[in-house]
C-alpha cells in the first residue's frame, strides 16, 4: 500500500482502522463492552493479520449508540436488538424516499 492508497481511505467509514483498544477509548467503554456487543452480532469487527480486533468508523457509531442504550439501563442483548431495528428502519425509509422520488420523476415525465 503507498501513501497514495492510505489518504483515500481518510474518509472510508467502513475502513478498519481502529484497534479494540482505541475503539473503547474513543467511546468511553470497555474493551469487554465491545466482546459483548460483538457476541450479540451487532458488529462483527473485521481481524488484522495477527488476529487482532479492527473497528471502522460505522460500527463506532453503531456501538456508541448501544452504550447509550445500555447506560439508560437497557440489557446488552435489548439495546443491540434495538439498534438493529433503528438501522433497518432507517434503510427502509431510505428505500420509499428513493421509491417517491422515482414516481415522482416518472409522474412528472408523464405529465410533460
Amino acid at each position: 500500500m503507498t501513501a497514495d492508497d492510505s489518504f483515500g481511505r481518510i474518509d472510508d467509514d467502513d475502513y478498519p482502522a481502529y484497534t479494540m483498544g482505541r475503539a473503547a477509548e474513543l467511546l468511553g467503554t470497555t474493551q469487554a463492552f465491545l466482546r459483548a456487543i460483538g457476541e450479540a452480532r451487532l458488529i462483527t469487527p473485521l481481524r488484522s493479520a495477527g488476529g487482532h480486533r479492527r473497528y471502522s468508523r460505522y460500527q463506532l457509531r453503531i456501538a456508541a449508540r448501544a452504550r447509550e442504550l445500555v447506560d439508560g439501563g437497557t440489557p446488552i442483548e435489548a439495546a443491540c436488538r434495538i439498534v438493529v431495528l433503528e438501522d433497518q428502519l432507517e434503510e427502509a425509509r431510505r428505500i420509499n424516499d428513493e421509491y417517491r422520488r422515482t414516481v415522482v420523476s416518472a409522474g412528472s415525465a408523464t405529465a410533460a
